[in-house]
């Protein structure tokens, strides 16, 4: 498999807490995964060009006021993945660790994929949408959901995994709590190593090292946007550990730090490609009626949910 690191999307400037790093834009970190079988996978979407052309009747005008987004076309999913030769319809997969609206921004411009995310996160964007988290226009095209309900069984590095349908077993789902709902991280295998998009895990490279350091900035956002603070914080505990004992084997990274995506476009060539800087257990699976009110904020289209062994 080739793995392609996108910025989908630059955000407000930050600056490291150290010497070294320039200020750099916070980065919506996307991965293009290309599969013999299962075509193109799209982990995460960033913001899509319905953000870009009405920010602020897509993204609504708190986040971009907040979060102050370049708004720049060709920064989208879509547009970095038609500069690779390929078209909207090879995106047949698309994986989100979560649906907030700077996650879910790109669902639109890939209306054919299949769109894999953990049951409790889907129930609550549709239960609470409209709002500053979740924007139902990014769904309004009617995707074709695929939800999980993680139950005990596989796991990968002492983490539940999730297999997701249809897709080669290099690639899982890591549920990764306290951040919404039903977040999840991404595992890809990279050929000689594992790869674990955290999403928003944590925000910040130093909150993993073993004197923590979470960024000043982002962890307002971080906080802020927590929807149980215990789960989250024994989250990153976990990933400080996973570091600690995997840092070989494992390489994480979340989804807005710069420095972490400039790693990778610089290692591995996609620079052009990334435009910007460089660089629990749940409930029996439910069902949920293509024909909801639109005013809980979901749009009528398939929903499957699926636990691991496809029931």
């Amino acid at each position: 498999m080739k793995i392609h690191h996108l910025n989908c999307g630059s955000v407000r400037t930050i600056e490291a807490t150290y010497d070294g790093p320039q200020p750099a834009p916070a980065v919506n970190h996307c991965l293009l995964v290309e599969t013999d079988a299962a075509g193109l996978v799209l982990v995460e979407t960033g913001l899509g060009l319905g953000d870009v052309r009405d920010p602020r009747g897509m993204l609504g005008a708190e986040w971009v006021e907040m979060a102050q987004p370049a708004l720049d076309e060709e920064e989208t999913a879509v547009r970095q993945i038609a500069r690779l030769g390929h078209t909207p319809s090879d995106v047949r997969h698309i994986i989100v660790t979560h649906l907030d609206v700077d996650h879910s921004g790109g669902l639109p411009d890939f209306p054919g994929a299949r769109v894999h995310v953990l049951a409790a996160e889907l129930e609550a964007a549709l239960a609470q949408a409209p709002s500053f988290r979740y924007r139902p226009a990014h769904w309004a095209h009617g995707p074709d959901w695929v939800a999980y309900s993680p139950v005990p069984g596989e796991e990968w590095f002492g983490f539940t995994a999730v297999q997701p349908e249809g897709l080669p077993p290099e690639i899982k789902l890591i549920p990764l709590g306290g951040h919404t709902a039903g977040h999840t991280g991404v595992a890809v295998h990279g050929g000689d190593r594992w790869l674990l998009h955290c999403g928003d895990a944590y925000y910040y490279h130093r909150e993993l090292e073993a004197l923590k350091e979470p960024h000043p900035l982002m962890d307002i956002v971080q906080t802020g946007s927590e929807v149980h603070r215990d789960l989250r914080l024994g989250t990153q505990a976990r990933l400080r550990e996973l570091v600690r004992d995997h840092g070989g084997e494992v390489e994480v990274f979340s989804a807005h730090d710069p420095w972490e995506l400039a790693r990778y476009s610089w290692e591995r060539g996609d620079a052009a490609v990334s435009r910007g800087p460089c660089r629990p257990l749940l409930p029996a699976p439910t069902r949920y009626p293509s024909d909801h009110p639109e005013k809980t904020g979901q749009a009528a289209g398939r929903v499957e949910v699926r636990t691991p062994d496809g029931s």
